[in-house]
C-alpha cells in the first residue's frame, strides 16, 4: 500500500518536470497557463513547483535561468494570494538576490517582484526591502518600457498597501524614485509615474531635501507636445499626459518658487500651446497657493496676463488669461492675514487699476474692452475685489457715459457697466448700505432710462438688459424707479416697431414681474386692461389690420409679466373675460385673433408650471371656461355668434388643446382626479353642472347623437385626459373607451373621428397591464379589422390602426409587433398604401398633443432603436418582393425610419442599406427625396469611408436633386453637395468640373434661400478641391521626446 502511495505521488511530480521542461528547454508559452492552473487546483504546491525548477535556476546559462524565473513568476502572477508568510520571506529573499543576475534575467526577476507586491502575507518590513534593493541593484531607465512598467506598479502597490512602511524610510523612498524615473520618455510610464509623485505629495511622503529634484524630474516635460500616431492601440492622448502632469505640479505650494518662473516663460513664448498650457497650470496652482508662494511673482504675473489679453490673437489664450488672473485674485482674497501683514490683495488690484483706468477714457476706445474683461475678471474673484474695483471703475464709466454722444460708443460703456453689475449679483450684503451699488442707483438708473429712449435699437437692447440685472438686486429700486422702469417696458412694448426691442422688453418685463409683482400689477397690469379693452371696440368696427395689430402685443404682454401668482390672478381673468366678449357679439374676431388669446393662454399654464398652487389656480379657472364657450359654440342655434364658427375650426380647436393640456400635466394625482371626475361625465352624460353660464340651448350628447360641432369637442376631452398622470383613475373608463372606439371609425368628420383614435390610444397607452387592457385592445383590433375590410370607413380603421399601434410601441407592448406587421401589410394596398407609408413618420416622432413625455405617456428610452431592429429587415424584404408599382412606398416608409434613427444606431447598418436610401433619391415622391436627404447629410459628416464607396451616385442624384421643383428638395439637395466636400479630397477631384459647372445654375434660382444654399455649397466645393493632400509626419515629438517605446 505504501508503495502505491508514493508511486502516486511520484507520477504527478513527474508530469510537472515535464512542464517545467517544455516551458524552459523547449520554449513553449503554454506549459507556464497549465501548472499555474495545477497550483490553484492544489495539484502542486508553490514550493514543489521551485523544487522541479532547481536545475534551471541554478544553470549557469542566463538565458535558461531567465525562462526558470519566468515560469516561476508567470504562476506568482496567478496564485500569489495562496502565498504563506513563510513562503513570501523565501521567496522576496531569492528575487532580491537575483536583482544582481546577469541583465537577461533582470525582467522576469521583476515580473516576481510585482507579483509578490501584491501578497497579503506580505510580513512588515520586506516591502522596503525590496524598493531598497531595485534602487540600488537595477537602472530602470536602461531596462525596456514593459520592464519599467513593472517597476512603476511594484512602487504602486506598494504605496497603495504598505504607505506607513515606506513612509519610515523618509526622503530616502523620494530619492530613489527620482532616480527610478529620471529620464522617462514612454507616455504609458509617464501616466503611472506622474500619479506616483502624485501620491507622494498629496500623502504626505516626506520629500526632505529633494523638493527641487522632484520638481525637476517632473517639470521638464512642461508643457507637453505629444501627438499620438494613427490609430494608436494605446489610446492615450496628449490631454491625459497634461492632466497628469498639471496634477503633480500645482499640488503643493513647495514648488512655486521653482513653477511660477517656468510658468512666466512659457507665457511669454511664442507658442500658442504652451500659453494655454501655462495659464491653465497657472489657474490650477492658484487652488492651493496663498500670499506667501505669490508674492515675489504678482507683478510678473500681471505683466504677463496683461500682454496676452491686450495683445493676443487667440480667444483661448484670452480666456485663459482671464481665467488665471481671476484665480490669482481668489487666491490673494482668501488668505488670512495678519495685523502687521502687507494687503497684497489691495496692492494687486490697484496695479490693476493703475494699468486699466486710462484705457477707459481714451477717446478711440482701442483697448477699452480688454480693459474692462481684466477689471471685470478681477473683480469676479471675491466680493472685496469687486467692491474695491466697481466703486472705483463705476464713476469713471458713468462719466464717460455722457460725455460720449455717438450711441454705438454709449452701447459699449453701458455693456461694460452691464458687465459690472453682474459681478455684484454673485455677493450677498447684509447690510444694505454697505453695497456699493447704493451710491450710484441714481445715476444708473437715469442712464439706463436715457438707453431705453434712444432711438438706437442695440443700445435699448443693452439698456433693457441693464434694467433687467439692476432690477435684480435686492431692495435697491425705489417704488418711484420701478414706475418709471415699467412705464418705459411698456413703452418698448407696445409703440416701438422694432421687433428685438418689442421680444427684450417682454422678457424684461417677465423677469422683473417675478421680483416686483406689486409694482407690475399697479402700473402695468391696468394699461394692458385698459388697452385690451381698446383694442376690442377696433376689432368690433373691423379697422384695418395696421390699427389692430397691437391686440396679439397686449395679448403676449399679459402672458409674460404672468411670472408671479398674485399677477397670474389678474391677468388670467383678464383673458378669458376677453375671450367671453368675443362670444357675446361685443367684437367680431377672427381665427388669427382666438387663436392668439389661446396662445397667451398657453403661456400662462406654462408659467404656472412652476408652482402648484398657480398651477391649480388655471386650471380650475381656464378650464372649465374654454369647456363652456366651446360647448356653447356646438350647440344648435338658429343664428351663430361669428365665435361660435371660429371656435369650432380645425385651428383654434387644437391652441385650446394645448391650453387643456399645460394646464393638466403638472397637477398633482388629487387635484388631477377631481378635475376629471368632472370632465367625463360631461362628455358621457352632459353633466354641464360644473362649467359656468351653463344655460345652453340644447343637450351636450358628443358621442350619442350630437352634432358634428359636438364631435369636434371630443379634441379637448383628449388634451385632459391623456395628460393626466399614470396613477389618476378614470371614472367610466370601460364605457368611455367603447365610445371613443366607435367615434373613431365615423366618417361624417374626420377631425372627429381622428381625435378618438388619438384620445383611446393615449389612455391604452397609460393603461396598466392586464384583462382590461387585453379586452380593450381585441375590441380595437376587431374594430379595424372590419373597417380594414371593406366599406367607407377604411380611412378613419386605418389611422386607428396607426395610432393604436404608436400607442404600444411606445411602450413595447408584445401586440405591437403584431399591429406593425398589419400595418406594414398595407404598404402594397392600392387605397391606403401611401398613407401607410406616411404613417412610418408618425410612429418613428415624438407627437405634440398626444403619447408624450409631459404628459406622462409610457414612452420607453429606446423605442425607435428597438422598432428599427424589428421592422428594417422585413421592410427591406417587402421591397424586394413587392411590385414595381408599391416599390415606392416601402422607399418612403424605410426613408422616414431612418431618418429620425438615432445616427450611431444607424452607421453599423449603413454599408446593408445605402444602395435602398440611394434608389429613394430616385422615387417621383418629394417627400421621400426630402426625408432620404435628411438621413443622407448627417451620414456624409460621421461615415465620409463609407459614402466614398458610392461617390459617383451620389453627386449625380444630388445634382440632379438641385434641380427639383420642391424648394425644400433643392435647399436638402444643395446642403448635401455641401456635406460631400467631407469625403476625402482624392475620391472628390475627379468629379471637379462637373460639381463646379452644375452648382452654377442654382446660383440664378429665384428662391432666395436655395441661392444662400448654393453660393454656400459652390464655395466649399471650390476651396475642397482647391486643397491639397500632403503627407506629415505622424506625430511630432519635443525634448523630452515622448514616444512609444518596445
Amino acid at each position: 500500500m505504501a508503495a502505491a502511495a508514493a508511486l502516486e505521488a511520484v507520477a504527478p511530480l513527474g508530469a510537472l518536470w515535464g512542464l517545467v521542461q517544455d516551458f524552459v528547454m523547449g520554449q513553449q508559452e503554454g506549459p507556464a497557463d497549465q501548472v499555474a492552473a495545477d497550483v490553484k487546483s492544489g495539484s502542486y504546491t508553490v514550493l514543489q513547483v521551485v523544487e522541479a525548477l532547481g536545475s534551471s535556476l541554478e544553470n549557469p546559462e542566463p538565458r535558461t535561468r531567465a525562462r526558470g524565473i519566468q515560469l516561476l513568476s508567470q504562476v506568482l502572477l496567478q496564485c500569489h494570494c495562496l502565498l504563506l508568510e513563510k513562503e513570501v520571506v523565501h521567496l522576496i529573499l531569492f528575487y532580491e538576490n537575483r536583482l544582481k543576475d546577469h541583465h537577461l534575467v533582470i525582467p522576469s526577476v521583476l515580473q516576481g517582484l510585482r507579483a509578490l507586491s501584491l501578497c497579503a502575507a506580505l510580513p512588515p518590513g520586506l516591502a522596503v526591502s525590496v524598493l531598497k534593493a531595485i534602487f540600488q541593484e537595477v537602472h530602470v531607465q536602461s531596462l525596456p518600457q514593459v520592464d519599467r512598467h513593472t517597476v512603476y506598479s511594484i512602487i504602486t502597490n506598494f504605496m497603495r498597501t504598505r504607505e506607513e512602511e515606506l513612509k519610515g524610510l523618509g526622503a530616502d523612498f523620494t530619492f530613489g524614485f527620482i532616480q527610478v524615473m529620471d529620464g522617462e520618455k514612454d507616455p504609458r510610464n509617464l501616466l503611472v509615474a506622474f500619479r506616483i509623485v502624485y501620491d507622494l505629495i498629496s500623502r504626505d511622503y516626506s520629500l526632505g531635501p529633494f523638493v527641487e529634484e522632484l520638481f525637476e524630474v517632473t517639470s521638464c516635460y512642461f508643457p507637453i507636445d505629444f501627438t499620438p500616431p494613427p490609430n494608436d492601440p494605446h489610446g492615450i492622448q496628449r490631454e491625459d499626459l497634461i492632466l497628469s502632469l498639471r496634477a503633480v505640479l500645482a499640488s503643493t505650494p513647495r514648488f512655486a518658487e521653482f513653477l511660477l518662473p517656468l510658468l512666466i516663460e512659457k507665457v511669454d513664448s511664442e507658442i500658442l500651446s504652451a500659453k494655454l498650457d501655462s495659464l491653465q497650470t497657472l489657474n490650477a496652482c492658484c487652488a492651493v497657493y496663498g500670499q506667501k508662494e505669490l508674492k515675489d511673482f504678482l507683478p510678473s504675473l500681471w505683466a504677463s496676463v496683461r500682454r496676452e489679453v491686450f495683445q493676443t490673437a487667440s480667444e483661448r489664450v484670452e480666456a485663459e488669461g482671464l481665467a488665471a488672473l481671476n484665480s490669482l485674485t481668489a487666491c490673494l482674497s482668501r488668505s488670512v492675514l495678519r495685523a502687521d501683514a502687507e494687503d497684497l490683495l489691495d496692492s494687486f488690484l490697484s496695479n490693476i487699476l493703475q494699468d486699466c483706468r486710462h484705457h477707459l477714457c481714451e477717446p478711440d476706445m482701442k483697448l477699452v474692452w480688454p480693459s474692462a474683461k481684466l477689471l471685470q475678471a478681477a473683480a469676479g474673484a471675491s466680493a472685496r475685489a469687486c467692491d474695491h474695483i466697481t466703486s472705483s471703475v463705476l464713476p469713471l464709466l458713468l462719466e464717460q457715459f455722457h460725455k460720449h454722444s455717438q450711441s454705438n460708443q454709449r452701447r459699449t460703456i453701458l455693456e461694460m457697466i452691464l458687465g459690472f453689475l453682474k459681478l455684484q449679483q454673485k455677493w450677498s450684503y447684509e447690510d444694505k448700505d454697505e453695497r456699493p451699488l447704493s451710491g450710484f442707483k441714481d445715476q444708473l438708473c437715469s442712464l439706463i432710462f436715457m438707453a431705453l429712449t434712444d432711438p438706437n435699437t442695440q443700445l435699448q437692447l443693452v439698456g433693457i438688459r441693464t434694467l433687467t440685472v439692476l432690477g435684480a438686486q435686492p431692495d435697491l429700486l425705489s417704488s418711484g424707479d420701478l414706475e418709471l422702469a415699467v412705464g418705459h417696458l411698456y413703452r418698448l412694448s407696445f409703440l416701438e416697431e422694432d421687433s428685438q426691442s418689442w421680444a427684450a422688453a417682454l422678457e424684461a418685463s417677465g423677469t422683473l414681474a417675478a421680483l416686483y409683482p406689486v409694482a407690475f400689477s399697479s402700473h402695468l397690469v391696468p394699461k394692458l386692461a385698459e388697452d385690451l379693452c381698446t383694442e376690442g371696440s377696433y376689432l368690433a368696427r373691423g379697422d384695418g389690420p395696421t390699427r389692430c395689430s397691437r391686440h396679439p402685443r397686449c395679448l403676449q404682454a399679459l402672458s409674460a409679466v404672468s411670472t408671479h401668482p398674485s399677477i397670474v390672478k389678474e391677468t388670467l381673468p383678464l383673458l378669458l373675460q376677453h375671450l367671453c366678449q368675443m362670444n357675446r357679439g361685443i367684437m367680431s374676431p377672427g381665427t388669427s385673433e382666438v387663436t392668439a388669446i389661446c396662445q397667451s393662454l398657453q403661456q400662462v399654464a406654462e408659467k404656472c408650471q412652476r408652482d402648484p398652487e398657480s398651477c391649480w389656480y388655471f386650471h380650475q379657472t381656464a378650464v372649465p371656461c374654454l369647456l363652456a364657450l366651446a360647448v356653447q359654440a356646438s350647440m344648435p342655434e338658429k343664428e351663430h355668434s361669428v365665435l361660435t364658427k371660429v371656435l369650432l375650426e380645425d385651428e383654434v380647436l387644437a391652441t385650446m388643446v394645448s391650453v387643456i393640456a399645460t394646464a393638466t400635466t403638472h397637477l398633482s394625482p388629487d387635484l388631477a382626479t377631481q378635475s376629471v371626475a368632472h370632465v367625463v361625465p360631461l362628455f358621457l352624460d352632459g353633466n354641464i353642472s360644473f362649467l359656468p353660464e351653463n344655460s345652453f340651448s340644447g343637450r351636450f350628447q358628443p358621442f350619442q347623437d350630437g352634432s358634428s360641432g359636438q364631435r369636434r369637442l371630443v379634441a379637448l376631452l383628449m388634451a385632459l385626459v391623456c395628460s393626466l398622470p399614470r396613477n389618476v383613475e378614470i371614472p367610466q373608463l370601460n364605457r368611455l373607451m367603447r365610445e371613443l372606439l366607435e367615434l373613431s371609425c365615423c366618417q361624417s368628420c374626420p377631425f372627429s373621428s381622428t381625435a378618438a383614435a388619438k384620445c383611446f390610444a393615449g389612455l391604452l397607452n397609460k393603461h396598466p397591464a392586464g384583462q382590461q387592457l387585453d379586452e380593450f385592445l381585441q375590441l380595437a383590433m376587431d374594430k379595424v379589422e372590419a373597417g380594414l375590410s371593406s366599406g367607407p370607413c377604411r380611412s378613419q380603421a386605418f389611422t386607428l390602426l396607426l395610432w393604436v399601434t404608436k400607442a404600444l410601441v411606445l411602450r413595447y407592448h408584445p401586440l405591437s409587433s403584431c399591429l406593425t406587421d398589419r400595418f406594414m401589410g398595407l404598404l402594397s394596398d392600392p387605397e391606403l398604401g401611401p398613407a401607410a407609408a406616411d404613417g412610418f413618420s408618425l410612429l418613428m416622432s415624438d407627437c405634440t398633443d398626444v403619447l408624450t413625455r409631459a404628459g406622462h405617456a409610457e414612452v420607453r428610452i429606446m423605442f425607435r432603436q428597438r422598432f428599427f431592429t424589428d421592422n428594417v429587415p422585413a421592410l427591406v424584404q417587402g421591397f424586394h418582393a413587392a411590385p414595381q408599382d408599391v416599390k415606392p412606398n416601402y422607399l418612403k416608409g424605410l426613408s422616414h425610419v431612418l431618418n429620425r434613427l438615432p445616427k450611431p444606431v444607424l452607421l453599423p447598418e449603413l454599408p446593408t442599406l445605402l444602395s435602398l436610401l440611394l434608389e429613394a433619391l430616385s422615387c417621383p415622391d418629394s417627400v421621400v427625396q426630402l426625408s432620404t436627404l435628411s438621413c443622407l447629410q448627417p451620414l456624409l459628416l460621421e461615415a465620409p469611408q463609407v459614402m466614398s464607396l458610392h461617390v459617383d451616385t451620389l453627386v449625380t442624384k444630388f445634382l440632379n436633386l438641385s434641380a427639383s421643383p420642391s424648394m425644400a428638395v433643392r435647399i436638402a439637395a444643395l446642403q448635401c453637395m455641401h456635406a460631400l466636400t467631407h469625403l476625402p479630397t482624392p475620391v472628390l477631384l475627379p468629379y471637379k468640373p462637373q460639381v463646379i459647372r452644375a452648382l452654377a445654375k442654382p446660383l440664378d434660382d429665384k428662391k432666395r434661400l436655395v441661392r444662400k444654399e448654393a453660393v454656400s455649397a459652390r464655395g466649399e466645393c471650390q476651396h475642397s478641391f482647391c486643397l491639397q493632400v500632403s503627407a506629415g509626419e505622424p506625430w511630432q515629438l519635443s525634448p523630452p521626446s515622448l514616444a512609444y517605446t518596445d
